[in-house]
């Protein structure tokens, strides 16, 4: 064999040399990329699939609010899903590897390089995980709880949890704007909507007022919220009256404090916001302060003498 021969021979190989190369090199790869991603979207359908089926059992129930069993399902399916892609690939690239040649054995010392580097350059990813770990089994909060969370610098965060997986919560607040907070970043997690949730409702009031009548009116608009039918299936009891809460120079303020179902106290607190104002007003209540207007002129408050000049 010349070696123009040989030359061609090694850059074409023989149809055997490519059906080899095509069934134990291209073909395993090829099958275990089309495996990685059709079982990653198995995966994503799964978890939707039980997600839904939650809240369609939630949206046909009579409950008004979700159970913590329900918050707690919803956010472990999260992780599962997000657990299982991470292995999917992981197995889908280890078998890339063993279909391409590569020993095993010869990755050891890279691999421990390339750990260590990680391990250094990852630090905050491994702590984001450890915080959602045992943010999601010690049932902190869940899906659908209003929170609010300190962050580290001083910094807050309040919303509605829309999601929560091993990295990362994801919350709505009040102006529609979702806020994406690392686990490893909250250092206080404030669930407004657990168990039970108890609104506050203070009633500030000129130092002049009968408060023995203030007393007796609030104490009756507790009584029609409770008894009002739709108003009954969002309290857990009857709202009670705590008294003058503080005293200012020239204010009094009243509290009046209601337990509600979880994530139902800003609803609560302003009907009953509502109801207090027209019982006060028809008695003839005001709710602001007394002030003394002055006359530029005289400098003499209304109603008093004139000022000493």
């Amino acid at each position: 064999m010349t070696t123009e021969t040989l030359e061609l021979a090694i850059t074409f190989p023989d149809s055997t040399g490519w059906r080899l190369l095509m069934f134990e090199r291209v073909l395993p790869i090829a099958l275990w990329s089309i495996a990685a991603v059709l079982a990653n979207r198995f995966v994503n359908w799964a978890s939707a699939r039980v997600t839904m089926r939650i809240d369609a059992e939630f949206k046909n129930s009579d409950s008004l609010v979700r159970s913590e069993s329900a918050k707690h399902q919803h956010a472990v399916i999260q992780v599962i899903s997000w657990v299982a892609i991470a292995a999917i690939y992981l197995l889908a690239g280890y078998q890339i590897i063993v279909a391409l040649g590569v020993p095993i054995t010869a990755l050891v010392a890279p691999a421990t390089v390339i750990g260590a580097a990680l391990g250094f350059g990852a630090q905050r990813v491994v702590q984001d995980l450890l915080a959602g770990f045992f943010l999601i089994t010690e049932r902190q909060y869940g899906f659908g709880d209003v929170v609010n969370l300190a962050l580290t610098g001083g910094s807050t965060a309040e919303g509605t949890v829309e999601d929560v997986t091993l990295r990362v919560t994801k919350l709505r607040n009040t102006d529609g704007e979702v806020i994406t907070v690392p686990n490893g970043q909250v250092v206080k997690a404030t669930n407004l909507s657990k168990d039970w949730a108890r609104a506050v409702v203070d009633i500030p009031l000129p130092t002049t007022v009968d408060l023995g009548k203030v007393n007796a009116l609030l104490h009756t608009v507790g009584e029609r919220a409770f008894q009002d039918p739709y108003m009954s299936t969002l309290l857990l009891d009857e709202p009670s009256v705590m008294g003058v809460e503080s005293i200012d120079l020239d204010q009094v303020n009243m509290r009046m404090v209601a337990r509600t179902l979880p994530g139902k106290q800003f609803e609560v607190g302003r009907n009953l916001r509502e109801r207090i104002v027209r019982s006060l007003a028809t008695a003839g209540i005001s709710v602001e302060p007394l002030t003394d207007t002055v006359d530029p002129r005289t400098e003499t408050p209304q109603g008093g003498e004139k000022a000493a000049t």
